[in-house]
């Protein structure tokens, strides 16, 4: 299972960094995506980094404050949260991608989910 760690409570504007680890890429691993999910709401996608070419998406939401990053070296993901909001608060989670490119978003094309971590956002 991959683990993800680094979440806190932090104020509204702040930055945080998460870790994924660990992150390996094997024959059905094709990247790494994170997640996040509210109380009450359903798990939504945030970004994905892809193992091959190193390609990486974000959902419109944190398009522009967020950036995923790996380190091959430490069999590591990074999500970089910037400028976060009181609406970024989730319990943020990591997982491999199994599916292809156009189910990146999809959270049944994942496996190996930990437990998350929780980002907490005060106002």
């Amino acid at each position: 299972q991959l683990q993800a760690s680094g979440g806190g409570l932090v104020q509204a504007g702040d930055s945080l960094r998460l870790s994924c680890a660990p992150a390996q890429r094997t024959s059905s691993n094709h990247g790494i995506g994170w997640f996040r999910q509210a109380p009450g709401k359903e798990r939504e996608w945030v970004a994905h980094i892809r193992w091959s070419g190193g390609y990486k998406y974000y959902a419109d939401s944190v398009k522009g404050r967020f950036t995923t990053s790996r380190d091959n070296a430490k069999n590591t993901v990074y999500l970089q949260m910037n400028s976060l909001k009181p609406e970024d608060a989730a319990v943020y989670y990591c997982a491999n991608h199994r599916g292809p490119l156009s189910t990146v978003g999809v959270a049944t094309s994942y496996a190996d989910w930990g437990q998350g971590t929780q980002v907490t956002v005060s106002s």
